[in-house]
């Protein structure tokens, strides 16, 4: 199928996602205040610290609010886009619901990623968008067109990461009973996102830093921003998020061919 297929698709389910968010406003309204209001609470968590100390492994106030500002737009545009589709993929897998996507006409992973959107997550996206210009302006900075266009696309790459290792997870109850707890470990592995990278010694270093993206999501973003263009971390962040990709995909795919449907 076309690339126009795929995106009439996608407009089709980000239609109906606007419709059923106008249809139930205090809904939209409420989960909205909720995560505006964890933002919020992560804010005040760094001004906090900061009261008592003037650097944190050798980032400043507001390097780290650059930081947890960048953080927050990756969780933000994942969660808005693809966190309510795939966190239903488990149950669905267990209870036979899973055909309904394989009878749908497109891909089965892109059919089960796109199929609702979350507008209130995507609209707290705009709030680390803030953060992140209030942090450069604050530290004096003044990035060229370049080294945004560069943050920008890394950012994308926290997305897929955040997505590839969601993917990942999803796929484990073709082979598992219950993989809920697993699933609920993946805004516990992100929150090192909000840290910066000289935190992790050791071991510490070597599951979060280089195991597992956790850390690389937010800081190599941040670090563009802070220094300029550097060739091998963004390169070394773009190798990760496609590595992930692809690994996501053919577990995915593995998953599908030991699938049995509701009707077999």
């Amino acid at each position: 199928m076309s690339l126009a297929h795929y995106l009439r698709i996608w407009l089709a389910s980000a239609r109906y996602a606007m419709v059923r968010t106008l249809m139930f406003r205090f809904d939209f309204v409420l989960w909205s205040a909720v995560e505006f209001t964890w933002m919020v609470v992560n804010l005040l968590l760094v001004q906090v610290i900061y009261q008592h100390t003037s650097s944190v492994a050798g980032w400043s106030k507001y390097e780290m609010l650059l930081l947890v500002g960048t953080s927050m737009i990756i969780q933000r545009l994942f969660t808005g886009f693809f966190w309510s589709n795939l966190f239903e993929v488990g149950r669905n897998v267990r209870t036979g619901h899973f055909d309904f996507y394989l009878a749908q006409p497109g891909n089965p992973l892109f059919m089960i990623s796109t199929r609702k959107l979350d507008p209130d997550g995507l609209v707290n996206s705009l709030v680390g968008f803030a953060v992140v210009f209030y942090s450069v302006r604050e530290l004096g900075l003044h990035p060229g067109a370049f080294d945004i266009a560069c943050y920008v696309l890394l950012v994308g790459c926290g997305v897929l990461i955040h997505y590839s290792v969601m993917v990942t997870i999803v796929a484990l109850p073709f082979w598992i009973i219950n993989s809920q707890g697993i699933e609920g470990s993946y805004f516990t592995l992100f929150q090192f996102s909000r840290l910066p990278r000289e935190a992790f010694r050791g071991l510490a270093s070597l599951l979060f830093v280089y195991l597992l993206p956790a850390v690389v999501v937010s800081n190599v973003p941040a670090n563009v921003l802070r220094h300029g263009f550097q060739p091998v971390p963004v390169a070394w962040m773009a190798g990760i998020a496609f590595g992930w990709f692809a690994v996501s995909v053919l577990l995915f795919q593995a998953g599908l061919r030991r699938y049995a449907s509701a009707s077999s």
